[in-house]
Parts: structure tokens; C-alpha cells; sequence
């Protein structure tokens, strides 16, 4: 039985400090809905921009934290696909108080949410749910300027389909980079070529990448043609700077297309529009309509993606000291002190 109290990291108000709660109430499941005791929860850089510029969240207090693994306590009416003692791991929402991640227990509806394989461990599961949504709405997605809209690779027919077509990624090491790399590698998309720090290379490659370039050397359509002769289809863009979305968009061969995890410059449309390219702006979020169906197909097909090793979880760094670690983390992450790992808190150790 769930408490009816647990502790939880508020952000009092805009651009206001995070702060420790230690009675804040513990949310009941709905219809289609469980009760999640959060084993750990991952970071994201969007916690730290909420807080520090003030977008995206206008309800205070609010509770952050959008990467969530845990175990099933409580199911709501109508749930039989999960029951209490599952390990589970969710997105959540920072417009609602009652899913977010840096507190000890959220709710989680079942369309959108997967049970852990054995060989995955709840920080690996956490770092799932962000990172893998973006890569798989920019790659997916058929909604004109919301993904490029190829066919997902769920299904004995689609798996593979793209043999022979370029793709790049940049910013392997990402978080969202690094998901893009193994989908585009279901997908047969081939050659796979990213940038990244020269460190990461070969854990990039294990993943699926075949060619991994230095991302502090100049990106040119002739560094391109020296792996393959044929045009890029495909810019998958992880940082999405002004810089990389500009590199990015020249690499692209006519007929193809960029994806951007940030908001695309606002030249880029219209040469999009000019040179027969396309441009999509990547919003990950499980409640946006174009993204619903997609999410729910692939979040049942998860744990076996897992379990075969199809998709592998980011590598984690956890933060000691629960909750309490998170001011911390968002620090690391803000100050760009983190590279190729995912910063994860573990809620229920907070003091």
C-alpha cells in the first residue's frame, strides 16, 4: 500500500529555486492508469531551461523531471495489462503535477508505458523515455513539420527497408543521438555517420554507427563524399545550434530532410521550401496528437526491443543523495559537464 505522503523537488514559482518537500501528497492512479513508486528518474536539459528562462511551465509548484523507472503499486480501473510488482518505465509530463519524476511516486497511463526486461536495470530504463521519443518522432513521424516520415521498423516488412540510403546524425553522444544512431541502424539505413567526440567512437559504433567524425572538425558535403558517393537523405540534428542546423541542411542532397530537437533557424524554411529539402522540428511529448498513435504502437513493442538488444538503454552516472542530488545534476548539465552519459537520481534514497 502507497503512502499517502512522499518527498518531492518543487519549483515554487518562475525562475524560482528548486525546493525539498517532505509532505507533498501522493497522487491516485485513474482509469487507465498505475501508481508508480519511482526507483530513478533521469535528467534532461530541458529541467534546467524550465527553471532558469522560465518556458514551458506556467502552473507553479511544478514538478520536473520527464525520465521515469519504477515498480507498479497500485492500478486503476480498467488496467489488466500490468499489475502491482511490474517494473515499468514512463514518460512524464511537466504540466501535471501528478506524473513528473522528481518525486517518490507518480502515475503513469498504460498506452505509454512498457515494462522492463530482465537484462535492463531501473537507471537504464530511466533514460529511455525522452531521448528515444524525439529520435523516434524526427525519424517517424509522417506529420508534415513534425517528423520525416519514414516507415518505423516494428515489423518484419520495415525492419531493414532503408539498405543503402546515407543518414547522418549529429551529436552521437547524445542522449537522443544515441537512439537515432540504433534506430537508423533498424531501419538499414546505411552508411550512419555521426559527430561526436573522438572518446565515444567505438561505444558509437557498437551501436551502429559505421563512420564516427570528430565534431570539432569542419562538416562538409566533401567529408561526406569521401565515405559515399550518394546523397544524404537523412540529417538527424541532437544539438540543433544555429551552426549544426546550418551544416546539417547543407549536407542534405535534394528530396531530403533535416530533423532539430530546438526550434529551426528561421532562415532554414524557406530555403527548405527553395531547394526541395525538408525541415521538421521534433516535439517529443507522448499527448501531442501526431505523436499519440506512434508512441502507443512502439511503447507496446518496448520490452522485447530491450530484451533482444535491439534498442540499448544510454549509459548512466548516478547522482548520490536521492532528490537532493538533482540541483546538482542540472548544474553538470547546464554548465556542459556531461558527455555520452545520462545524469539519474535515485527518489526514494532522498534524506
Amino acid at each position: 500500500m502507497a503512502p499517502t505522503e512522499q518527498k518531492a523537488l518543487l519549483l515554487e514559482k518562475k525562475f524560482g529555486d528548486l525546493v525539498l518537500n517532505t509532505s507533498w501528497p501522493v497522487p491516485k492512479p485513474k482509469k487507465d492508469e498505475v501508481l508508480v513508486k519511482i526507483q530513478s528518474a533521469a535528467l534532461n536539459p530541458c529541467d534546467w531551461k524550465i527553471q532558469k528562462y522560465g518556458i514551458l511551465v506556467t502552473n507553479f509548484p511544478a514538478i520536473l523531471g520527464s525520465d521515469i523507472a519504477g515498480d507498479v503499486v497500485e492500478v486503476g480501473e480498467g488496467v489488466s495489462k500490468f499489475a502491482v510488482g511490474d517494473r515499468v518505465f514512463f514518460q512524464g509530463l511537466y504540466f501535471q503535477k501528478e506524473t513528473p519524476g522528481f518525486q517518490q511516486y507518480a502515475t503513469a497511463d498504460v498506452f505509454t508505458l512498457a515494462k522492463i526486461p530482465d537484462n535492463v536495470t531501473y537507471e537504464e530504463a530511466s533514460s529511455i523515455p525522452v531521448g528515444f521519443t524525439a529520435a523516434y518522432v524526427g525519424l517517424y513521424n509522417t506529420t508534415a513539420g513534425k517528423g520525416l516520415g519514414y516507415d518505423v521498423p516494428i515489423t518484419p516488412e520495415t525492419k531493414g527497408k532503408y539498405a543503402g540510403v546515407p543518414l547522418v546524425v549529429l551529436g552521437g553522444s547524445s542522449s537522443v543521438g544515441q537512439y537515432s544512431i540504433q534506430l537508423a541502424k533498424l531501419s538499414g539505413f546505411s552508411p550512419i555517420i555521426t559527430t561526436s567526440s573522438p572518446k565515444h567512437a567505438e561505444f558509437l559504433k557498437s551501436l551502429g554507427a559505421t563512420h564516427v567524425l570528430d565534431r570539432n572538425a569542419p562538416l562538409t558535403a566533401e567529408t561526406i563524399k569521401s565515405i559515399t558517393d550518394l546523397p544524404v537523405q537523412i540529417v538527424l540534428d541532437g544539438i540543433s545550434t544555429a551552426e549544426t542546423q546550418k551544416a546539417g541542411f547543407e549536407l542534405l542532397g535534394s528530396g531530403g530532410g533535416i530533423a532539430t530537437v530546438l526550434q529551426p533557424e528561421p532562415d532554414l524554411e524557406e530555403r527548405a521550401l527553395n531547394e526541395n529539402k525538408g525541415l521538421a522540428w521534433v516535439m517529443g511529448d507522448k499527448v501531442l496528437p501526431h505523436n499519440v498513435q506512434l508512441l502507443r504502437d512502439v511503447y507496446a513493442q518496448f520490452t522485447e526491443l530491450l530484451e533482444k538488444g535491439d534498442i540499448k538503454p544510454n549509459r548512466v552516472d548516478v547522482i548520490p543523495g536521492g532528490l537532493n542530488g538533482v540541483v546538482e545534476g542540472l548544474t553538470r548539465l547546464q554548465e556542459n559537464k556531461v558527455s555520452g552519459v545520462k545524469l539519474v537520481v535515485r527518489p526514494q534514497e532522498t534524506s
